[in-house]
Parts: structure tokens; sequence; C-alpha cells
């Protein structure tokens, strides 16, 4: 079994850097509010990462195209029905496509730096 206790607190951290501000850029038509949609942003983020991190992991091995593909779908899915169930007026195709737009951007940064700089996320 895989525990990446240790290395989760990074991960979150960076995909909360990434993701909360092109969130709230995003989303900023649907609700002017910017300090609510950044608290919503984090909080679609705390639905779904700790899943990715300490449940998925279990289930699939890390690293695979498999854990890939269902990680990262279940947080464009989770973060997606946050935003459209929370953002009044905001359509459920606009939520998935501002999720997929945030969660491909943390994935790819989160990739970049781990090549970059192995030992930030650990």
């Amino acid at each position: 079994m895989f525990f990446p206790v240790e290395e989760w607190l990074a991960a979150f951290l960076l995909t909360i850097a990434v993701e909360v501000p092109m969130a709230v850029v995003l989303l900023r038509r649907s609700e002017p509010d910017l300090p609510r949609l950044a608290a919503v942003a984090l909080f679609a983020n705390l639905a779904s990462h700790p899943a990715v991190w300490f449940v998925i992991t279990q289930l699939i091995l890390v690293g695979t195209p498999a854990y890939v593909a269902v990680a990262e779908g279940w947080a464009v899915a989770v973060e997606a029905a946050f935003y459209f169930v929370v953002i009044r007026g905001l359509s459920l195709p606009r939520a998935v496509a501002i999720s997929l737009a945030v969660n491909t951007a943390s994935f790819l940064v989160g990739r970049a730096l781990g090549q970059v700089l192995p030992d930030l996320l650990r």
C-alpha cells in the first residue's frame, strides 16, 4: 500500500496556488464576490483532493495511466459538481470546462515542478 501522507500538504498547497486564482478569474462573471469565490474554489479542492491522495492511491497503482485518468477524472467531476451546485446560474457545461481547465493546469504545473525540483513535493 502507498501512504502519501508526507507529500499531501505540499501537493495540496501547490494545487491551491494554481487552481484558486484560475478559478476566481474564470468564474468571476458568475460570482462577483471574489473572497466568496476564492473560498468556493478552496472548498471544491477540499472536496476532491483528499480522495485523490488517500483513497484512489489505495485502489490503483500511482503513476500509471489508469491512476492519472481516475484521479484527475474524480477531481474534475467533484469540483465541477461543487461549482455547479454552489454558484447560482452557472451552467453544468461551464462548470465542467472550468474544472477541467484548472485541474489540467495544476496537473501540468505539478508534473513540471516534479521534473525540475523533484524534492519539492516530498
